[in-house]
């Protein structure tokens, strides 16, 4: 058994995952012992400005000084720290390498968005495995992109990272409270877009089961399930018709900022940029199950995602 530390630093949220890694049976498994989040909106203005704004590195900073200290105390024996989408898009993206660095001890890596995809799909897959012959889409839905990757029990078939979030999209095109009914238009027809792209490397047509991952999607489920909190043994693996998240989903994005923050399961953090995430993973699903010709019904989602497959390639790695 080793103890591990993975960091996934996203558009929207900085996530840390402190586990022990067992292998038994020739499977490796994740035991968890510290699994945080906290909210820096470290994309803020991305889109618009090109550059990390200062005020959103220092928030990131704090976030990475509190996870340094508890990576320390609970003796992780090595900590790999993974950057996304905001930090690929920014100008002055040194600044916040050389702050990690100084921080934590270690050099954060700025993963493409084909790397990040297949992290994604390994921490999904390995609490939730493809059958013999089943092809999985994994959709990890995060601030400043979304990655779609299709693969079975022999791995990764296909996948791609496009530039399409919910801290994007809310900046891009959600101004009002709640969004107009064409701002909603905008951002859909957007998503559409995006869709058509992806339709091009990947081929969402043979999906034969969706796991939905990260902060949206769960979101989305923790309302179509109607908690009184957030509960993330209640959320993880719950498999909804796509017509009820597609209907949570909608509730979601036409609710005012003052109604959405008063939800038991809402972080504050998401307040603001839910209904843009919401619009995408509807939209995302009616696709899919357009293009599959209604054989995909239902979407898993997971608590399970990049943050687990960080953790799993420190293991294959040590090993």
């Amino acid at each position: 058994m080793m103890r591990v530390a993975a960091i996934d630093c996203g558009t929207n949220s900085v996530r840390l995952l402190i586990a022990d890694i067992t292998h038994e049976d020739g499977i490796t498994r994740l035991v968890d012992v510290e699994r945080l989040m906290r909210v820096v909106r470290l994309g803020q203005g991305v889109d618009a400005t090109g550059r990390l704004a200062p005020e959103a590195l220092a928030r990131t900073f704090a976030a990475v000084e509190e996870y340094a200290d508890l990576i320390r105390d609970h003796g992780a024996a090595t900590v790999r720290f993974v950057a996304t989408s905001a930090t690929r898009d920014a100008s002055n993206r040194q600044e916040f390498v050389d702050g990690v660095r100084h921080r934590l001890g270690v050099e954060p890596e700025v993963v493409s968005g084909a790397e990040e995809a297949a992290l994604s799909f390994a921490g999904a897959a390995s609490v939730l495995p493809p059958a013999a012959g089943e092809k999985i889409l994994v959709v990890d839905l995060g601030g400043g992109s979304t990655e779609f990757v299709l693969g079975g029990d022999g791995g990764v078939d296909a996948a791609l990272s496009v530039d399409m979030g919910c801290v994007r999209f809310t900046e891009r095109f959600l101004h009002g409270d709640p969004p107009t009914p064409e701002e909603v238009a905008a951002a859909e027809a957007e998503v559409a877009r995006q869709l058509d792209t992806v339709m091009l490397s990947v081929p969402l047509d043979a999906t034969d089961r969706v796991i939905g991952v990260a902060g949206t999607i769960t979101t989305v489920a923790a309302h179509a399930l109607d908690l009184n909190s957030y509960r993330p043994d209640d959320i993880d693996g719950t498999e909804l018709p796509i017509g009820v998240v597609e209907a949570a989903a909608s509730e979601l994005l036409g609710f005012s900022r003052s109604w959405r923050e008063n939800l038991p399961f809402m972080h504050p953090g998401r307040v603001d940029v839910i209904g843009a995430g919401a619009l995408i993973w509807r939209c995302i699903l009616l696709r899919l199950e357009a293009e599959t010709g209604g054989r995909v019904r239902t979407a898993v989602a997971s608590e399970h995602d990049i943050l687990d497959g960080i953790a799993l390639a420190l293991a294959e790695g040590h090993r």
